[in-house]
C-alpha cells in the first residue's frame, strides 16, 4: 500500500494479514468487558418492562392498567397514544409495525404497553397486574395454517426466471417432486436486547442501544419523539452478539426508553428478561421448499422450479429481503440451465421474524442441497458425485450464468472441493463406512461433503456504503471510528489492523472508540458480511487522505520527491532520514497540516432490478466446502458428529486467528440450526420454545469430536477489497449442511441407500428415529 517490503511490515505489531487476538479477548475472558448494563447508572435512573398480550390474534376490547399504575415504585405506563408523534418502528415502507399494540394484538405476547418504575423487579411485576379483555380473531401460525387462511403475504413476492423451466420440464430424461421443511432459529445472544437513555436539553436525546444498526435506531427515535435525527444520538460500544437479531429488533426498547425518558426527564433502562426477549422478538424465516427438478441419467440438472415459503410473522420487517436472498442462493454452487423460482412470504399470526446470520441464503442453499440429494439416490450414487457434475463452469463456458443473471467470475468451487476431498481422505473414509454400515446392526454412520458459494453484498444497493473517522494526535496515537458495530466478530480489531499496516504503527498505537451516530453519519447495518470490507476501506480511505497532505508537507519541508518519501516500521522514511512517526506527526502538527479525515467506501459494480429479477447483487463470492461424519442410534435417533473437515476461502485473510474462530463459531451455530434448535408454537399460538429450558442450542460436548479448519491460504480476493481479503461473517454458516446430509446417508443405510429418506431440519433424534423407522418399513 506504502511501498514498504514485507520485510518491513513484520517489525509492525499488528499489521494486516497476521494472528491478532481479539481487542477484547482477555476482558471477555476476565468478564471486564463493559456491555450496556455495566454502565454505572446516573441518579434517579428508571427501569422499564413490556407488558405482554396473551392472545395470537385478537381485538383489545378493553384494557385496565390501573392496578399496575397503581403499584408501589411505578412512575408512568405508556401505551401507543403516549408515543409523541408516531407509533410506527417499521424498517420497511409499509409502516406495518407497531412500537405498541394499539386496539389489534397479531401474535401471543405482543407488548401492548410499558411499565416504567423504580426498579427493574417493580417494572416487570407490575406488569402482569394489567387487565385485558379480548374479541377473539382466527390465527394462523404455520405456513400451511397462513396458507388455508387466504395466504396473505407480508411483503411483495420475487421471481428469478432463466430459459424455460416449465417446458423443460416437461422433457426432462428425468424427474422429481418433493418437499422439505427447513426450522427457523433462535438468536440467542449471550445479552440480551438492551437500551438506555438518557434526555438531553431540548429536544437532544442519548440512547446507548445493543443494536447492530445505530442509524436506523435513531431514525425509529427520532421518527417517534417527531424530532429532527440530529437531536438523537445512538452509541454502541460493544454487544454480546447480535447474529442479525439486533439489527431491527432493538428498535422497540431503544424507542420507549427515549420517549419515557424524555417524558420523565429522568435516565430509563429497557432489559427484557430472556422468556420476554424470546417471546417479543423475531427469529429465522422458517421455510417450506417445494420442487420439481428435471435431470439426465447422469444426475446433470436441465430444469428447476421451486417454490420458497416462509413464515414470516405479522408484519414486514426484513421479511422481502430475506426471501429474496433464500431464492439467490437456491442454486448454491451450482447451475441450474432453466430455472423458475418464487418465494412467498407468508403473513402469520407469530412474532416478526427478521435477519439472522445468512439472511435467508441458508434456507435456499438447504433447498438446493435436497435436490442434488434427490438426485443421488434416485440414481444410486454418491451425492458428491452430483454436486460435481453440476458445478457452475468457467466464464464463457456456457454454465456460468446464475437465476438473476450474473456471471460467476471468480468460480474455486470446484478447486476447493477437490483439495478437502482429498485432505480429508473422504473417499477413503466413505469406503469404510459403507463396509461398516453393511455389519453393524444399531449404529450406522453416514459422511457428507457440501460445498458453499455466498454472494458477498447487501441486495439493497444503497447500503453498500460506510464511512470512518480517523484522527492523528500530535503525540503520534491514532483514534478510529466507525460505522461498524462489534458483536464478538473481530470487526473493530480488523479495521484497526487497517490503519496499524497503513501508518505502519504497532496496534498499541491505534485507539478503537465506541460506535456512534455522532461521528460517522447514515450508516448501514454491521450485516451481509460487509462489515470488514465497507469499514476497513472506509478506514484505509480516511488514512490516504491523511498521508497525502503527511507526504505533501515533507516534500516542501525537506525538499525531497514524493517518491523518496514512505512509512515504515515507527518511522517515516524522507529521502535518507528516518524520523520517528511521533516526532514527524509534531513536526506536521506545527506546520499547521490537517490530520482529521472522514474516510468513505461505496462498493463498485453492483447493481440489481428486483423488478425484473436481473442485476449484479454481488461483488463477489465466498467458498468454502466442508465434511461431516456422523453415527446415529437406530434405536433412539440419537446421535453423534464424529469429526468435522473445512477448507474455507476468506481470500487473503486480514487475521486468521479471527477468521478461524468465526467459521468454528459458525459451524458449531449452524449446525444447531440443522439438529438441535426447533421452535415450536401450540395450538393457542404461544411459543412454548421460549427459555433455555425448552430450547436447545448446542452444547460444548455437541460440537464436533474432531474439528479440523483450515483456510485456502492460496485464495486472494479478485476484487480490490481491503488487503484482497473475503468476508467471513456468514459464509461458513452454510458449512454444516454436510452435517444434515450425513445424518441422511445414516439413515438411508437402514434400507440400502435406495431411498432419500428427506429429513427435513432441524434433524433432531426425534425426527432421525421417524425417518429410520419410516425406511425400516418400506424396506
Amino acid at each position: 500500500m506504502d511501498g514498504s517490503t514485507f520485510e518491513d511490515r513484520k517489525a509492525v505489531n499488528g499489521r494486516m494479514h497476521t494472528k491478532l487476538r481479539h481487542d477484547s479477548a482477555h476482558k471477555h475472558v476476565a468478564g471486564t468487558a463493559d456491555y450496556i448494563d455495566d454502565i454505572p447508572e446516573p441518579a434517579g435512573t428508571l427501569h422499564g418492562a413490556l407488558g405482554m398480550t396473551d392472545r395470537a390474534h385478537a381485538e383489545i376490547v378493553s384494557m385496565d392498567l390501573s392496578a399496575v399504575i397503581a403499584t408501589p415504585g411505578v412512575v408512568a405506563v405508556l401505551t401507543a397514544r403516549d408515543m409523541p408523534h408516531s407509533n410506527d418502528i417499521s424498517p420497511s415502507h409499509l409502516h406495518d409495525e407497531p412500537v405498541l399494540a394499539d386496539g389489534l394484538v397479531e401474535f401471543h405476547g405482543q407488548p401492548a404497553f410499558a411499565v416504567i418504575a423504580e426498579t427493574r423487579d417493580i417494572a416487570r411485576r407490575a406488569a402482569r397486574k394489567a387487565k385485558i379483555e379480548y374479541s377473539d380473531l382466527p390465527h394462523a401460525t404455520d405456513i400451511l395454517d397462513a396458507r388455508a387462511a387466504g395466504g396473505t403475504l407480508v411483503t411483495k413476492p420475487l421471481t428469478l426466471r432463466r430459459g424455460e423451466a416449465e417446458a423443460e420440464l416437461e422433457t426432462a430424461d428425468l424427474r422429481l417432486q418433493g418437499s422439505m421443511r427447513i426450522g427457523g432459529q433462535e438468536h440467542f445472544y449471550l445479552e440480551s436486547h438492551i437500551a438506555f437513555a438518557i434526555p438531553g436539553e431540548d429536544d437532544e436525546v442519548t440512547v446507548w442501544s445493543s443494536t447492530q444498526h445505530p442509524s436506523e435506531v435513531q431514525h425509529m427515535v427520532a421518527h417517534v419523539l417527531g424530532v429532527p435525527s440530529n437531536a438523537v444520538t445512538v452509541q454502541v460500544r460493544r454487544m454480546g452478539g447480535g447474529f442479525g437479531g439486533k439489527e431491527t429488533q432493538g428498535n422497540q426498547f431503544a424507542v420507549l426508553a427515549a420517549v419515557a425518558a424524555k417524558k420523565l426527564k429522568r435516565p430509563v433502562k429497557f432489559r427484557p428478561d430472556r422468556d420476554e426477549d424470546m417471546t417479543a422478538t423475531g427469529k429465522r424465516h422458517d421455510f417450506l421448499v417445494e420442487y420439481d427438478v428435471g435431470f439426465d441419467a447422469e444426475g446433470r440438472i436441465q430444469a428447476v422450479k421451486a417454490n420458497y415459503a416462509a413464515r414470516c410473522g405479522y408484519s414486514s420487517d426484513l421479511s422481502g429481503p430475506v426471501t429474496d436472498r433464500a431464492l439467490f442462493h437456491a442454486d448454491n454452487a451450482y447451475f441450474y440451465p432453466h430455472v423458475l423460482l418464487t418465494s412467498e412470504p407468508l403473513k402469520t399470526n407469530t412474532v416478526s421474524n427478521t435477519a439472522y446470520r445468512g439472511f435467508g441464503g441458508p434456507q435456499g442453499m438447504v433447498g438446493g442441497e435436497r435436490i442434488i440429494e434427490e438426485i443421488a439416490y434416485r440414481i444410486g450414487v454418491d451425492p458428491l458425485e452430483i454436486r460435481k457434475r453440476n458445478f457452475y463452469g468457467a466464464v464463457g463456458s456456457g454454465r456460468d450464468l446464475t437465476p438473476y443473471h450474473q456471471t460467476v467470475e471468480d468460480n474455486i468451487a470446484a478447486r476447493i472441493v477437490a483439495e478437502l476431498e482429498e485432505t480429508s481422505q473422504y473417499q477413503a473414509r466413505r469406503a469404510a463406512i459403507l463396509d461398516f454400515n453393511r455389519t453393524s446392526r444399531v449404529i450406522r454412520k453416514g459422511i457428507a461433503l457440501t460445498p458453499v458459494k455466498f454472494g458477498i453484498s447487501f441486495t439493497m444497493t444503497a447500503f453498500n456504503q460506510a464511512g470512518a473517522l480517523v484522527h492523528v494526535y500530535q503525540d503520534g496515537s491514532i483514534h478510529l471510528n466507525h460505522g461498524g458495530t462489534e458483536m464478538g466478530q473481530g470487526l473493530y480489531t480488523k479495521v484497526a489492523q487497517v490503519l496499524a499496516d497503513a501508518f505502519q504503527v504497532d496496534i498499541d498505537r491505534v485507539k478503537i472508540t465506541a460506535t456512534t451516530t455522532g461521528k460517522v453519519p447514515n450508516t448501514s447495518a454491521t450485516a451481509a458480511s460487509s462489515g470488514s470490507d465497507l469499514n476497513g476501506m472506509a478506514a484505509f480511505d480516511a488514512a490516504r487522505q491523511i498521508k497525502e497532505r503527511l507526504v505533501a508537507f515533507a516534500a516542501e519541508r525537506f525538499q525531497v520527491a514524493p517518491e523518496h518519501i514512505r512509512f515504515v516500521p515507527h518511522h517515516v522514511k524522507v529521502g535518507d532520514e528516518l524520523i520517528p512517526f511521533p516526532d514527524f506527526i509534531k513536526l506536521a502538527y506545527f506546520a499547521r497540516v490537517q490530520l482529521s479525515a472522514a474516510g468513505f467506501y461505496k462498493t463498485p459494480k453492483i447493481h440489481w432490478d428486483r423488478t425484473t429479477g436481473r442485476g449484479t447483487p454481488f461483488y463477489y463470492y465466498a467458498y468454502g466446502a466442508s465434511v461431516s461424519e456422523v453415527s446415529i442410534d437406530t434405536l433412539t435417533g440419537e446421535y453423534m458428529v464424529d469429526r468435522v473437515d473445512v477448507l474455507h476461502d476468506v481470500g487473503k485473510s486480514l487475521n486468521p486467528a479471527i477468521d478461524i474462530g468465526q467459521i468454528e463459531g459458525a459451524f458449531v451455530q449452524g449446525m444447531g440450526w440443522l439438529t438441535t434448535e426447533e421452535l415450536w408454537w401450540d395450538g393457542k399460538g404461544r411459543l412454548r420454545t421460549h427459555a433455555p429450558s425448552t430450547y436447545k442450542i448446542p452444547l460444548a460436548s455437541d460440537r464436533p469430536k474432531v474439528f479440523n479448519v483450515r483456510l485456502a491460504d492460496w485464495s486472494e480476493n479478485a476484487e480490490p477489497t481491503i488487503g484482497r481479503s473475503k468476508a467471513v461473517g456468514e459464509p461458513p454458516f452454510m458449512l454444516p449442511i454436510s452435517v444434515l446430509e450425513a445424518l441422511s446417508m445414516a439413515v438411508a443405510s437402514v434400507a440400502d441407500y435406495r431411498e432419500c429418506p428427506r429429513l427435513d431440519a432441524p434433524a433432531t433424534p426425534e425426527r432421525v428415529l421417524m425417518a429410520v423407522e419410516r425406511l425400516k418399513a418400506g424396506a
